[in-house]
């Protein structure tokens, strides 16, 4: 009888999860619509757009590919945050815990400080260079976590490793702040978050690193899901936990290298997108991972169009609504018992 009961009860959760992920594709439909709709043009962009060219310029080459770039790197913070919390067992991980946030932030500092670069600039080369210092500075933090933490093995030092890192780094990005005061102002929407600067190339770029960690971390689903049973069962079950470790962290590091290099600092969708699924249906990670994906990018997506809508003509820098947003939320849930704090102990 027991039996048959746990088969009923397991039986929605497919069916669950693909009414969720129909729900997300279908808010995702919505948010586009909205998200060439709002701006600092209100709806006259969208409603001239057949007989103006300057408002059709401002729907397709700035409000388009503005809101397809905040889809794409929600979704990058939404998986990164499933395979973080997958990989450390632990609710309270997030994408930027090996300290890729803080060398994101001290690449960018001092290509700024170097070569007078502004995220403000329009000109392409600029953009690249901003970027590229943001991804090099990301990955780079990420190798020196692993190389403090002596490799992948341990995840008690590789956590530890990774607050160090960020501490230290975080440390010397305001060192250099400091030294170079007339970079302050062009930091901080980096700092903030922005995806004011994202063009088709960037999407292209997102696309492209979204559907290779996508695969890769779907294809080793099985080994976070023999994670979650332990550390020694996961071994029993033959698999070559140190090469899946160490493939999963370098799928960790190029989706929040790739999405930070974009759009700046967000705060809380990688973290809060996978607790918003788990709150609606009990997956697997092959599952989760995908629902965490579609749950980070709908979340950034609306984040970006409202943080666009509420002072309208200005807008709010997006990584400040997130943040207030997220954090009321997790904070909600820990009032009612069953946020991370709640449930830490049982991942651990």
């Amino acid at each position: 009888m027991s039996h048959h009961r746990a088969g009923k009860a397991a039986e929605p959760q497919p069916r669950k999860a693909g009414w969720l992920a129909t729900g997300l594709l279908l808010a995702t439909a919505g948010l586009l619509l909205l998200g060439v709709s709002v701006g600092s043009t209100g709806f006259d962009s969208v409603l001239n757009m057949h007989s103006d060219p300057q408002a059709l310029q401002i729907v397709c080459e700035i409000r388009l590919p503005r809101t397809v770039g905040a889809w794409l790197a929600g979704a990058l913070l939404g998986l990164a945050g499933a395979v973080a919390q997958g990989l450390f067992r632990n609710p309270l991980a997030d994408p930027y815990l090996l300290g890729s946030a803080s060398g994101a932030s001290l690449g960018v500092a001092l290509a700024m400080a170097l070569f007078g670069v502004s995220p403000m600039a329009t000109q392409w080369v600029a953009r690249l260079g901003i970027t590229g210092a943001a991804f090099v500075g990301a990955v780079l933090a990420v190798l020196l976590t692993l190389l403090l933490a002596k490799g992948v093995q341990h995840t008690l030092r590789l956590l530890l490793a990774g607050v160090i890192v960020g501490v230290v780094l975080g440390a010397l990005s305001s060192l250099v702040l400091l030294l170079t005061p007339e970079i302050m102002q062009s930091m901080q929407s980096f700092m903030l978050g922005s995806t004011a600067f994202v063009g088709f190339s960037s999407c292209a770029v997102m696309a492209g690193i979204f559907g290779l960690c996508l695969t890769a971390a779907w294809m080793m689903s099985h080994v976070l899901d023999g994670l979650a049973l332990g550390e020694s069962t996961a071994q029993s079950l033959g698999l070559k936990l140190p090469q899946m470790r160490a493939a999963l962290v370098a799928v960790l590091a190029l989706a929040t290298g790739t999405a930070v290099a974009q759009t700046g600092l967000i705060a809380f969708v990688g973290l809060a997108a996978p607790h918003l699924v788990r709150s609606v249906v009990k997956a697997t990670h092959g599952r989760l991972i995908l629902l965490s994906s579609l749950m980070g990018a709908v979340l950034l997506t609306a984040a970006d169009v409202l943080a666009r809508w509420l002072v309208a003509p200005q807008e709010l820098p997006v990584g400040v609504l997130t943040a207030v947003l997220g954090g009321g939320y997790l904070l909600w849930l820990m009032h009612r018992g069953t946020g991370p704090a709640a449930t830490r102990g049982a991942m651990l």
